[in-house]
């Protein structure tokens, strides 16, 4: 069980990212009050969290009403997740988000909480696909358990960068941030490229079984 929290942890933290929605936060919150600042941050975490839960639940269910096969979602999530990690090695994440950023900064939105930080920036389609991806592959009522736990600690830790996001760029930097983006990136590479593997495997499997019968 600790293997299953530590790899879930840490699937979860590259793709969600919490170090890394810290500066974004910080810069569309300029100038707002600590109060203002401080209500957006657990605002966005909270909506974020209610989305993730809803699809590690029901999400499998989604998919047998959409008539998609679980090994096609883990084939496709992989992928999406490599693309991920691709953006993350070559810092093309990093821009992305803070030139949405400075679209909505320039568009004078002063709560940011629902869009961009609830969704996209945390409960994306990476992170979505992968929280799905975690709970199909352990199923059973004490893994799950597990799953959702390691979940409930991100988006703690992400609270707790946005909460003290101005002091964490000041403390951390750009540069130190890009280097432990892309190392990152290289950890959730392997990920997805295990989550291709597997859902290949299955398909494999599961079509075999069907040609015997």
């Amino acid at each position: 069980m600790i293997e299953l929290f530590v790899s879930t942890f840490i699937t979860l933290f590259v793709v969600i990212d919490p170090p890394g929605c810290a500066p974004i936060f910080a810069g569309l919150t300029q100038g707002a009050t600590a109060v203002h600042r401080r209500a957006m941050a657990v605002r966005a975490v909270l909506v974020a969290a209610a989305i993730l839960l809803v699809f590690a639940l029901f999400g499998e269910a989604l998919l047998r009403a959409l008539g998609i096969s679980l090994e096609s979602f883990k084939i496709a999530g992989g992928i999406m997740l490599f693309l991920i990690a691709l953006e993350m090695v070559f810092e093309k994440r990093t821009e992305r988000r803070e030139d949405r950023a400075e679209k909505i900064k320039a568009e004078e939105v002063t709560d940011v909480s629902i869009f961009p930080m609830a969704m996209p920036m945390i409960a994306g389609p990476g992170s979505i696909a992968s929280i799905m991806l975690l709970m199909s592959q352990n199923s059973g009522t004490g893994r799950s358990v597990v799953v959702l736990a390691a979940l409930v600690v991100i988006l703690a830790l992400t609270l707790a960068a946005l909460l003290a996001s101005t002091a964490l760029m000041r403390i951390v930097g750009a540069k130190i941030e890009a280097v432990i983006s892309r190392l990152l990136g290289v950890l959730l590479g392997a990920l997805a490229v295990q989550f291709v593997i597997d859902g290949i495997r299955a398909s494999l499997v599961a079509g075999r079984a069907a040609g015997l019968h």
